[in-house]
């Protein structure tokens, strides 16, 4: 995670995502489970102070209650201090499923009385977990999948994809340059022609 950071500080990319833990991996082996709670942890208490420094703002974006304390306290303490940082918008997808978040903006807009003749696309976005954030322009999805694995559904409607056998933790400067320059190359319509 760290290491995409420093990479994206070498182009004017404004957002950056990554999924850590889905919704459905609750299922995994506990050992699995906790060993990616401690991931979490550990890169918080390594890399948080330069992160910040570098003004990097970290945003979490999933059901943060479901998770044990510990994890939430230090998720909480990373996005509190990294609050007002402007250089890159880091959202950590973690406990995050694209249509749990679609439900939970349903909930919140039924919950705050919005009427439903006022609820319109741009009013449903602001409700999503992601709200007042572009949607997503680049999504890169790794290890040879060709899924979106329940990620970013309403905010990847009309995403660029690229798709590399590349497994996460080998993925590097050089594989983020292909996508990149892969990116650049196309058209976006947007729907029209």
């Amino acid at each position: 995670m760290y290491r995409m950071v420093q990479y994206l500080n070498q182009y004017p990319i404004k957002y950056l995502t990554l999924y850590g833990f889905s919704t459905e991996n609750w299922s995994r082996p506990e050992a699995e489970v906790s060993g990616l709670f401690e991931l979490v942890l550990f890169f918080v208490e390594e890399h948080l102070e330069e992160m910040h420094k570098k003004s990097v703002q970290i945003r979490h974006i999933g059901r943060l209650q479901q998770l044990p304390l510990e994890l939430q306290d230090s998720i909480t303490r990373a996005v509190a201090l990294t609050r007002d940082n402007t250089q890159l918008i880091l959202n950590i997808a973690f406990n995050y499923g694209g249509r749990p978040e679609i439900v939970d903006a349903a909930r919140r807009l039924v919950a705050e009385g919005v009427k439903p003749e006022d609820i319109t696309e741009e009013t449903f976005r602001n409700y999503l977990y992601t709200g007042g954030i572009p949607d997503v322009d680049l999504l890169i999805r790794t290890g040879g999948e060709n899924r979106l694995s329940n990620f970013l559904l309403w905010q990847a409607a009309y995403s660029e994809y690229h798709f590399t056998r590349v497994l996460w933790p080998d993925f590097r400067k050089k594989h983020l340059d292909q996508a990149l320059l892969s990116y650049s190359r196309r058209k976006r319509r947007f729907g029209g022609l």
